[in-house]
């Protein structure tokens, strides 16, 4: 099979068969063998109800329903892990990605090798409220990830290669880092492609502006974790020693400069009458923390059975 559409949906009942439509005349155009994967993500609209007409229309048209609304993420790992295709492609079903990029985007993957080809809408349709913090939560993007080419990380149309999807595990909100993902997954090859951006059609959008707070603080977890998610006392228990060393040090320069006023006869008071010996004590108590916690963390390391993950490329 050539390409495997998957389409994370929330209450779309209105938009999804003019979207099926608009798939399906691409692909018939092109030649392509396909299936069309939609994750219904907890609607509680008719969405299902039109899905299941829409299969029973097309035999390549699948469906999953969510007893409950858990999110985009869980949604596009429901899509990865059944997606038979050997590119993928996501797609929002709000009609606000166009269908007419599938081919130019299973060529950039077939051709030209990229592992991942994430879509750019570069011209957007969207309130300033919108786009401005965009740019912004891009930019920091670019920075801690490391993929300077991507312009657009939370694009919903992209295109894989199938053992990437295979290789990563989407959850939580972590379905705006996939290219992210892919990259600490050993997929470097990943590439950006101009995509149209229309207006909504249908209904109204499913995201408030929390989504980019919790985006910075899942953009942290991702650095965190692939950093130091296998060697815990790298960062605790150097962040540890460094605060226990500098209390340490603190300790002692309050307690010479006590036995250097009593040894020449200068005024003194009691040590603990001092704010810095307090500063001294809490910086050291905290540097033993920090410390400890980097210990209990390689622990759990070396009991995770994930603790030598790695994955081979090739072998002759």
């Amino acid at each position: 099979m050539d390409i495997s559409v998957v389409v994370p949906l929330y209450n779309e009942a209105e938009s999804l068969p003019e979207l099926q439509a608009w798939i399906e005349r691409v692909m018939n155009a092109n030649g392509f063998t396909y299936e069309v994967i939609y994750v219904n993500d907890g609607s509680t609209d008719e969405s299902w109800d039109v899905i299941r007409q829409l299969q029973a229309a097309n035999p390549a048209v699948k469906g999953v329903c969510f007893r409950r609304n858990y999110g985009k993420s869980p949604a596009l790992n429901t899509g990865f892990v059944r997606a038979k295709g050997d590119v993928v492609i996501t797609m929002d079903a709000d009609l606000q990605d166009s269908p007419d990029e599938i081919p130019e985007l299973y060529r950039m993957i077939t051709e030209d090798g990229f592992d991942l080809v994430s879509g750019w809408k570069q011209k957007r349709y969207d309130p300033l409220s919108k786009t401005i913090p965009t740019k912004l939560f891009n930019a920091t993007a670019r920075k801690v990830s490391g993929i300077s080419n991507l312009h657009d990380f939370n694009c919903g149309l992209k295109a894989y290669r199938n053992k990437v999807v295979k290789h990563i595990e989407v959850y939580g909100d972590m379905h705006r880092y996939i290219p992210y993902l892919a990259k600490n997954a050993g997929f470097k090859r990943i590439g950006e492609k101009v995509v149209h951006h229309q207006a909504r059609k249908y209904g109204t959008t499913k995201f408030g502006l929390d989504r980019f707070v919790n985006g910075y603080l899942d953009l942290l977890t991702l650095w965190f974790t692939n950093k130091f998610g296998v060697k815990p006392m790298h960062f605790f228990g150097l962040l540890g020693s460094l605060m226990f060393l500098l209390g340490f040090v603190a300790v002692i320069v309050v307690g010479a400069s006590k036995l250097y006023a009593m040894h020449h006869g200068m005024h003194y008071t009691l040590v603990t009458n001092s704010p810095y010996f307090f500063i001294a004590l809490t910086l050291m108590i905290l540097g033993t923390q920090l410390f400890l916690a980097g210990f209990v963390g390689e622990l759990v390391v070396r009991n995770s059975q994930r603790r030598n993950e790695y994955e081979i490329e090739e072998e002759i």
